[in-house]
């Protein structure tokens, strides 16, 4: 593995970023602009039907931003001319060959410039709609591998997956590939033709019936599921990123690609400053529950390890497997597993305290002005006790409110109201994350090990291109920088 600098090997680059508007493209265009303007060309690949689309997405979703106010601070008034020189919006759609891209000018001059291409375009929704997963996550990947081969003079292609591939598996968690037709539990028969085919006849048949819109989302997202499950996988989400990337292995040939398996993301731990955060993600999910006062029971393995890790680290993780891998045939080291459980674990408890010790000394302030006191959480080990402590607080109070309020002409409705949206709100939580609440796996980072000692012993800005989970104090990164980003950028 030959490393250098990661600065000279951008600078002069032509790279083409897919799913631009996503968390980790942001976070990796601003770096890019920030450290290394010098950087030829940077293609951005937007869902838009046409250029002014995607300008307006552009400027509304991803530089409008305020991951971008410390490039703004450093560029003043030339930050237009930079963006204008140095970025091209290119519309598209991942789900259709040669990326939906209608221009084929536009075409033909990626394929004879790009240098680098960086497929982060997904959907990171666990119950997403079968037919829209398997379009981004897995036909998108193969598209994304179709459109780099074409490319004169591509030097890597890096596409990131998602260390969950390896669903609720426990243990030791190897950064070893998927073959084509590899399934979780051993079943056989996985063929993903003819999961595109399941597809197609039972959108067809619910069409035929007139089923409305919301009928046929529903009966989508438990198609992917059910056919998730027969596999092995836990939801549809990590199953179409594990067939994604059996279409990489399988295709690949002898193009320069490696595979980037990040686990739990959470807010920048750095860089362009510390807690920036976009969206609800896993265990924000929970956080925001809680601090908001609808969480106050659980379950989960207390003493399990939650593997998190910041968005910065895993976008400098991707720049340096970039380098690592320019113009080198793809071996069997070409995928890392970016995350924290093997070499600084975060226990599940400790992240319970810390939000308590947050919210605390900080509670959310509801709709009324009021702040919200939050209490220790009761936390059940298992499924069964679950059931019985949510039945006898929660469903049979609210069995008694339904009645109540049927015989005081909805007197209690409020109450009724809130306490069904707290209900619905732990169980679907518990439904979407009980793979990972329970989850006994360890993510093996040997390959990304060796690209973090490679890169210090060779000559890569480790001070700007940091990812050793090591170095992370969870205490302080949780309490002062990644609960109030989340606060801040996605409590509504």
């Amino acid at each position: 593995m030959e490393l250098g600098s990661v600065l000279e090997f951008l600078e002069n680059k032509t790279i083409l970023v897919t799913g631009a508007t996503g968390f980790l493209a942001k976070i990796f265009v601003e770096k890019i602009l920030r450290v290394q303007p010098n950087v030829k060309k940077l293609y951005l690949l937007l869902r838009a039907a046409d250029a002014k689309s995607a300008t307006v997405r552009f400027h509304n979703e991803i530089i409008g931003k305020d991951l971008f106010r410390v490039l703004k601070e450093k560029n003043g008034t030339h930050l237009n001319a930079l963006i204008s020189e140095k970025i091209t919006l290119v519309p598209g759609d991942i789900t259709r060959e040669d990326l939906g891209v209608k221009d084929s000018n536009l075409r033909e001059e990626m394929w004879n410039k790009l240098d680098v291409v960086i497929n982060l375009a997904a959907t990171t929704n666990f119950d997403e709609r079968y037919d829209v997963a398997l379009g981004l996550n897995t036909f998108g990947a193969k598209h994304v591998l179709n459109f780099s081969k074409k490319c004169a003079k591509l030097n890597v292609l890096v596409h990131v997956s998602t260390a969950y591939v390896w669903g609720e598996e426990s243990g030791m968690l190897y950064e070893s590939s998927f073959k084509m037709g590899d399934t979780l539990n051993g079943a056989s028969g996985l063929d993903i033709d003819v999961e595109r085919k399941v597809v197609e006849q039972e959108l067809n048949e619910l069409q035929a019936e007139g089923a409305s819109e919301e009928a046929i989302t529903l009966a989508m997202k438990d198609l992917g599921i059910k056919r998730a499950k027969i596999y092995g996988w836990p939801n549809t989400y990590v199953f179409t990123k594990a067939m994604g990337e059996m279409f990489i292995e399988h295709l690949k040939e002898n193009m320069s690609v490696a595979i980037v398996r990040p686990t739990i993301i959470t807010s920048t731990f750095k860089e362009p400053f510390p807690g920036w955060a976009e969206g609800v993600r896993t265990i924000d999910s929970l956080a925001l529950g809680y601090g908001k006062g609808r969480l106050t029971c659980f379950l989960g393995d207390v003493k399990g390890i939650v593997d998190v890790i910041p968005a910065d680290m895993v976008v400098n993780a991707i720049f340096v497997a970039v380098v690592a891998h320019a113009k080198q045939p793809s071996d069997v080291n070409n995928i890392y597993q970016v995350g924290s459980s093997l070499r600084n674990p975060l226990i599940y408890t400790d992240l319970q305290d810390y939000a308590y010790r947050y919210f605390t000394k900080k509670p959310w302030i509801n709709k009324d002005g009021k702040p919200v006191k939050v209490g220790k959480i009761t936390v059940f080990h298992n499924m069964a006790s679950f059931y019985r402590y949510m039945t006898v607080r929660y469903i049979l109070p609210l069995k008694g409110l339904e009645l109540a309020n049927a015989a005081f002409c909805k007197y209690f409705q409020s109450k009724y109201n809130d306490l069904n949206r707290k209900i619905n709100f732990v169980m679907r939580l518990v439904e979407l994350y009980r793979p990972y609440l329970f989850f006994g796996g360890i993510f093996d980072d040997k390959n990304t090990e060796k690209l973090r000692l490679v890169a210090r012993d060779n000559g890569v800005e480790t001070d700007i291109f940091y990812f050793d989970p090591k170095c992370i104090d969870w205490e302080d990164y949780l309490i002062n920088i990644h609960i109030p980003g989340i606060v801040k950028y996605c409590f509504k």
